[in-house]
């Protein structure tokens, strides 16, 4: 294990490795959560309790809760500006004021700053996006999500593999809607306002859930099982801070695949185990960006990230550009207020 991994790695309780390893999803949704995940880790409530407070103070956690899919119950979009050298911090500022902004990277790339804007409607995005321009005075490129291949974030941190890799299930190409869900009710709203930044921290989280918006603890749980269901919440858990646990050389590559092969590379590419996000997005050539497939891969170790991305290059006929990340100005969970405006 590298001096790296084992210093983030130090003092980590058997329970504290239970909760990274297992419980990024599935993360109980019954009255007492701590008390059943003890159950399943031979260990007391309060030993679950103080593992979870002692991940979050650590920063090796950066909440406990749903994980929503910002495209499937509001409107968000990944873009990008050209911001030249001596304005970068300057321009990331002012993108990062935007409340609606939830991720802003910067880039190894022309295009300098990329950065994620989520609104309760398409038209509260792009008036977001209309307001940026104007501030900067850069043109953002939009790049709304068109397909998505294989998204998700959960993946195993402990160890010392140089790579993120996670098991696979069935890849299958997923049309993104262009418009919010329609089949929300008020009191899913209620829910996901009070609980996007993390489930209260107590031994009932759903029952105080429930009290801060003056419903049914049952009920609130039920409509948190449906949503998950529906796909509306990808995951209940604990969302691990990755570059916190080591994954620091991590990869953006853009592939130039035409259209009529973008099904069969993306889902080729969505299944291998390093990929952790492959989704296709849309090309515009009037900004000189021909990019169409979008793929991530986390790494610890920049020159084993180069090595996979030689492996599905060498496997393509397709050009590519790699756009590593070389700094984080924000990264904070999606905020839905005015959702079912």
């Amino acid at each position: 294990m590298s001096m790296q991994n084992a210093g983030w790695q130090a003092g980590l309780g058997r329970v504290e490795r239970a909760i990274l390893e297992q419980y990024q999803s599935g993360w109980p949704v019954v009255e007492r959560p701590f008390e059943a995940i003890g159950a399943a880790v031979d260990a007391p409530e309060p030993a679950v309790s103080a593992a979870v407070e002692g991940l979050l103070d650590r920063s090796l956690v950066r909440r406990v809760g749903p994980v929503f899919d910002p495209p499937r119950i509001g409107s968000s979009t990944l873009a990008a500006v050209r911001a030249p050298p001596d304005r970068v911090d300057a321009v990331a500022q002012t993108i990062d004021a935007h409340d609606r902004v939830t991720h802003d990277y910067e880039r190894d790339s022309e295009w300098t700053l990329w950065f994620v804007v989520t609104a309760g409607s398409r038209d509260r995005r792009d008036a977001v996006l209309a307001d940026i321009e104007r501030e900067t005075g850069l043109e953002p490129l939009v790049l709304p999500m068109q397909t998505a291949y294989y998204v998700d974030l959960e993946f195993p941190v402990l160890g010392s593999d140089p790579l993120a890799t996670g098991e696979r299930t069935t890849v299958d190409p997923t049309p993104i809607d262009a418009h919010a869900a329609d089949d929300l009710t008020p009191l899913d709203e209620q829910i996901i306002l009070a609980s996007q930044d993390g489930l209260p921290l107590s031994t009932t989280p759903y029952r105080d859930l429930a009290e801060t918006i003056d419903a049914d603890p049952d009920r609130v749980r039920a409509r948190l099982d449906w949503m998950l269901d529906r796909g509306y919440v990808k995951r209940i858990g604990a969302v691990v801070d990755h570059r916190a646990t080591g994954f620091t050389a991590n990869c953006m590559v853009v592939w130039d695949v035409p259209a009529a092969a973008l099904d069969d590379v993306g889902t080729t590419f969505g299944a291998d185990p390093a990929v952790t996000l492959c989704y296709h997005r849309p090309q515009r050539p009037a900004r000189d960006w021909p990019y169409s497939l979008f793929t991530m891969i986390h790494g610890r170790d920049r020159a084993a990230v180069d090595a996979k991305i030689d492996a599905l290059d060498a496997s393509v006929p397709y050009g590519h550009q790699r756009l590593y990340t070389t700094a984080v100005h924000k990264q904070t969970g999606a905020r839905y207020e005015g959702l079912l405006d």
